[in-house]
């Protein structure tokens, strides 16, 4: 356990750190784009917040299928799963507040009914349904058998997102760094400091789904106990009862 806090804490500190450069970087070194203006900035939140919300997604996602598959660590994997989803549902409402922020300054409006926005916001859907599925059940086993297959499902609306803007007229922009004809449209000092929020945002959701999971394993052993006093209590009724009669 000891270690286990220690790995936590190191995983904290670097978090903090990396994110301090990325605030330095992306306010006060990064230039401004030569279209966008400063708006830009809110590059270095925006992108960073969607992929580590693909990324939690596809976590839940795999986590799911071992939970299927290895019946014996069901609630272990399903745990995880569920922490991930809950970090990928802030890291999701993050994307869509700072992209409304960015079309307000872009577009003129916070809102567009656009092919990315909108897959983007039923993807935040799905996976705000996953997690009300998961509240559903009181019996750990039963919530990691549903869950799961909810999870499989979801996580291919990824590929919809992501590719939202290829396949239909999008008023959003394409990628600027992992783009279909390889360019990279941004220069040293930008890509870095994206690379950096990256970074800085995936150790922020290791470190939040480690605490979160342990959470959820201390929730599970209080339920499955109270389970088994109410069944102990409830059998003692029947002892008395029949006892009686």
């Amino acid at each position: 356990m000891k270690t286990g806090t220690t790995t936590t804490r190191v995983l904290g500190i670097f978090a903090l750190m990396i994110t301090a450069w990325v605030v330095v970087s992306a306010f006060f070194l990064t230039p401004a784009d030569v279209v966008q203006g400063d708006s830009v900035r809110i590059m270095y939140a925006h992108v960073p917040t969607a992929w580590i919300a693909y990324l939690a997604f596809v976590t839940t996602a795999v986590a799911s299928g071992l939970s299927l598959a290895r019946k014996h660590r069901t609630l272990g994997f399903d745990r995880v799963a569920g922490a991930s989803a809950e970090v990928g549902v802030l890291f999701m409402a993050m994307t869509l507040i700072t992209g409304s922020l960015w079309g307000r300054l872009t577009w003129g409006t916070f809102w567009q009914w656009d092919p990315r926005l909108t897959t983007t916001l039923f993807l935040f859907v799905t996976y705000v349904g996953y997690l009300a599925i998961r509240r559903v059940d009181v019996d750990p086993v039963r919530r990691a058998r549903r869950s799961s297959v909810i999870a499989l499902l979801a996580v291919l609306e990824i590929p919809l997102v992501h590719f939202s803007v290829v396949l239909w007229r999008s008023l959003h922009q394409e990628a600027s760094v992992l783009n279909t004809d390889g360019d990279v449209r941004l220069d040293d000092l930008m890509l870095f400091t994206l690379f950096s929020g990256v970074v800085a945002f995936t150790l922020i959701f290791v470190w939040l789904v480690v605490h979160r999971q342990r959470l959820a394993a201390m929730s599970d052993v209080e339920r499955l106990v109270g389970l088994d006093v109410a069944i102990t209590a409830r059998r003692a009724e029947s002892t008395v009862g029949g006892g009686g009669r």
